[in-house]
């Protein structure tokens, strides 16, 4: 039903874009090869996603890829027809263009050729962005309690979904930058590999990810993509030396809690109340939940700071304006009572491999304790 929905979203708007296109630009001795050139382009993601699926010849391969970088060139071209159209009710007003102007073939086929231009520039720049790993640096105070440790360096990830195909030379650049920024401790905020694909995750990735450095260790909770598929056990989490916790706490060195959660796919989970109730809390407690979605909840228990993901910021402009309705932190940090709340943008991303909102980030944060 998903995938039904999604699809309905993308027909809809390609509707209205065809016959915009076709109303506003296309000459009468061109109109027969842009509607098969439109269909046939327009129908690549449908026939992909809704009947290939996850195929694993050759040729479903690289019609699902294509499909991806499809379904954000017709966002922006759906947006960018959007504009000219505002173009043309404010010229009803303002006249800048007169009708014998838009007439004639030059204007109609440089107007076209922008729309085009245009949107391919956006997702070409949203490729460029999404391969582009960037360090997203914080500075707080938390109270020490009764802590021996002065500082904390902390660095997080989460949707990196991590698959069959996966780029491995991207691995290898979140580990070479991650590494640099020397953490004490590395976090993984779930959706880390896709559940289907666990099990098919070369060794070459794993080997990389093992590569990751840091004073305390590598600890990691599930999100809702380790569970799609129904065949996420964890290995994938075991083999890349990665703590996995569900709805456990642990004591780090005597210096910290770490809690971790399971995600609410899980209606079992516990609450963070009760994955707090074995513990006094005379340590700084940090938690990593998948989804920012209680954090209200969060704030009244003695939980200093919290890790999320899950969002992606939107992931494609401008979706990212209504993630930001649906979440009372959808990016970034945020101090609610005594405790902070940070959300990643994402390592990666699911479906178009384009990000044009936020950015492919590691969260490096910084803890002073007094």
């Amino acid at each position: 039903m998903f995938h039904f929905y999604l699809t309905l979203a993308y027909v809809i708007p390609n509707i209205y874009v065809f016959f915009r296109i076709n109303h506003l630009f296309i000459s009468k001795g061109y109109k027969l090869w842009y509607t098969i050139t439109y269909l046939l382009l327009a129908a690549v993601y449908p026939v992909a996603e809704n009947f290939l699926g996850h195929g694993s010849n050759l040729f479903a391969q690289l019609l699902l890829t294509v499909s991806g970088y499809l379904v954000a060139f017709f966002l922006y071209v759906f947006l960018s027809v959007l504009l000219f159209d505002l173009f043309l009710l404010f010229n009803i007003l303002f006249r800048w263009v007169s009708k014998e102007m838009r007439k004639r073939f030059s204007f109609r086929f440089y107007a076209l050729l922008s729309i085009i231009g245009l949107s391919v520039a956006v997702v070409v720049g949203g490729v460029i962005n999404l391969n582009t790993i960037r360090v997203s640096r914080y500075q707080i105070t938390v109270p020490k309690r009764n802590s021996q440790l002065n500082d904390l360096r902390v660095a997080f990830v989460a949707d990196f979904h991590i698959q069959q195909n996966t780029n491995p030379n991207f691995v290898k650049q979140f580990v070479r930058k991650a590494n640099a920024l020397k953490p004490d401790i590395m976090l993984y905020g779930g959706d880390i590999v896709e559940g289907r694909d666990e099990n098919k995750v070369s060794e070459a990735i794993l080997s990389t990810l093992r590569k990751v450095q840091a004073k305390y260790g590598t600890f990691g909770v599930p999100g809702n993509h380790e569970s799609y598929g129904s065949r996420g056990n964890g290995t994938f989490y075991e083999k890349a030396h990665i703590t996995l916790m569900r709805d456990t706490i642990l004591n780090i060195d005597k210096s910290f809690y770490l809690a971790g959660r399971n995600d609410e796919r899980d209606r079992q989970r516990k609450s963070v109340n009760d994955i707090l109730q074995k513990i006094s809390p005379d340590l700084p407690i940090i938690l990593l939940d998948h989804r920012p979605t209680r954090l209200q909840e969060a704030s009244q228990s003695p939980v200093n700071l919290q890790f999320s993901g899950h969002t992606h910021n939107g992931q494609l402009f401008p979706l990212n304006f209504y993630i930001h309705t649906l979440y009372e932190l959808s990016w970034g940090h945020k101090k609610i009572r005594n405790t902070h709340f940070y959300v990643t943008s994402g390592l990666r991303l699911w479906g178009p491999p384009v990000k044009t909102a936020g950015k492919s980030e590691i969260m490096l944060v910084d803890i002073k304790f007094e």
